[in-house]
């Protein structure tokens, strides 16, 4: 089967990408915009909890203020290619850390599919499953982990 035009995460490394390719590849899953846990025993270990960035929609995953979220939230980290080898607290679903590390985009992302509401519909996504970050006190947020990585 011949390789589609637009297959470019196939054909360019993350550096090669012009900024529409590299937005491209974030799914919308809203995953890395979920408050994450540290072990100090296990550096290397990343909690995902279900509670929610106060920027995101906990509905659509999208981020409400995209373009001035580093000012809203300082510690939100702006994913860059440069910044490829250090994607490993990106969860494995992710278009980024995938590509990054030389994998193909699941058959759900919107590249292969044409359909930005199937990361939603394949259940990646927390969509609906979400608490509101001032919902839920720090201190509880142990209580609401969803998944590891590392």
């Amino acid at each position: 089967m011949a390789q589609r035009v637009t297959d470019f995460w196939k054909r360019k490394t993350l550096a090669e990408m012009d900024q529409d390719e590299w937005e491209s590849l974030c799914d919308g899953c809203g995953l890395c915009c979920l408050q994450k846990l540290e072990d100090e025993d296990d550096p290397q270990a990343i909690y995902y909890t279900r509670i929610a960035c106060k920027l995101l929609d906990r509905k659509s995953c999208q981020c409400s203020n995209y373009a001035n979220r580093r000012q809203q939230v300082p510690d939100c980290i702006q994913l860059t290619p440069k910044d490829a080898e250090d994607f490993g607290w990106l969860p494995p679903t992710c278009g980024y850390r995938l590509v990054a590390e030389g994998e193909d985009l699941p058959p759900w992302h919107h590249l292969v599919c044409g359909d930005r509401q199937a990361v939603h519909h394949s259940g990646i996504s927390q969509s609906g499953r979400m608490l509101a970050e001032d919902s839920v006190a720090e201190d509880d947020w142990e209580e609401h982990i969803i998944f590891r990585v590392g």
